[in-house]
């Protein structure tokens, strides 16, 4: 079985597409990606690079890889080629606006980039299911209507900037090309997604909290400084989201147009800290000013899109769960030192 990621040389498309290959030793990869392996990809893959095949091609310029693809036998595709414009984590990050370097690539990349690879996804008579990896981002900051809950894929919708934008708009187009062309399709909103191969590429230069907890644990600090230790999030490990949008395709049909993937509760900083205190005895938090702090988190943000996902549907279709926390970022931490080891 012949799959197709777009973006897999960056972060989770890459992840997903070793976990591809490491579950079926007859399964093949063709990754779609403006950008070649890097140093960090090249040894990633190493493994399984004899079944790997990697077009570097623009994706919104289909007639330069169009051809690279013809007669691959492509069953399955999962779209991830995006621009991820996120700016968060200290106080002089929190001022830059990088939505406003370049509106129209994203716009471009994440809404044209998809109609481009749909357009040729609808003339594959062997394709089987077609994936959109879409974002949490296209929630509302608040909700659901009753506090504590987690957030469901039905409402709260209303993405406020372009990423969120550009992502809702090419999940309803995928929707709509799906019904039209009579293709198995279906979207999926990750959490904040974090773990093997989490790095500065790019299209993405964003780290999210455990990420940036567990390297400076690693990197010998007594303390990380933080504006406070109660800002929450739904946070989850990158090979866990891989497994799930697996057991999506691997799915014999899909119920739903859109299915959360993530942890699917809310831990805090607090909670995130003690765990790498566990690999880094000593390690601890300090509670300083947002100007100081090397993590800035809103501790008000606790609903809608900072909250918990609700995965009930992914669950009760294919029985994916993801791992406790505790034990993915531990399992994180011991990756990280392995490649500094390696010296990868």
């Amino acid at each position: 079985m012949t799959l197709l990621v777009t973006g897999a040389t960056g972060f989770v498309m890459s992840v997903l597409g070793r976990e591809w290959l490491e579950a079926d030793p007859a399964a093949r990869l063709v990754i779609l990606d403006s950008a070649p392996l890097d140093a960090a990809a090249l040894s990633y893959f190493a493994p399984v690079m004899s079944r790997t095949t990697v077009v570097v091609a623009d994706v919104t310029r289909p007639q330069t890889w169009q051809g690279a693809l013809a007669g691959s036998d492509i069953r399955y595709i999962v779209h991830g080629a995006t621009v991820t414009p996120l700016s968060r984590g200290t106080a002089a990050e929190a001022k830059r606006e990088p939505e406003a370097e370049n509106p129209a690539r994203i716009i471009d990349v994440n809404v044209m980039g998809t109609v481009a690879v749909l357009e040729w996804a609808r003339t594959q008579p062997s394709l089987r299911r077609f994936l959109y990896v879409s974002s949490g981002a296209v929630y509302k900051h608040n909700g659901p209507d009753r506090p504590g809950e987690p957030l469901p894929e039905d409402g709260y919708v209303m993405p406020r900037r372009l990423y969120g934008i550009s992502k809702l708009a090419s999940e309803l187009i995928t929707e709509r090309y799906g019904d039209l062309f009579g293709i198995s399709t279906a979207s999926v909103r990750p959490s904040s997604v974090y773990g093997t191969m989490d790095r500065v590429t790019a299209s993405r230069n964003f780290r999210h909290v455990p990420n940036r907890i567990a390297h400076i644990a690693l990197d010998g600090a007594r303390r990380v400084r933080v504006n406070t230790l109660d800002a929450i999030g739904d946070y989850l490990h990158v090979e866990d989201l891989a497994h799930g949008i697996i057991a999506l395709l691997r799915a014999p049909r899909l119920r739903y147009s859109a299915y959360n993937i993530s942890y699917g509760q809310a831990v805090s900083i607090r909670e995130i800290v003690a765990w790498a205190a566990e690999k880094v005895p000593g390690f601890a938090a300090e509670v300083t000013s947002p100007e100081e702090a090397d993590i800035l988190q809103d501790p008000g943000l606790k609903d809608g899109m900072w909250g918990a996902y609700d995965i009930s549907r992914i669950s009760c279709e294919t029985g994916w769960k993801p791992r406790p926390m505790r034990e993915a970022m531990l399992a994180y931490m011991d990756w990280i030192v392995a490649q500094r080891d390696a010296g990868t």
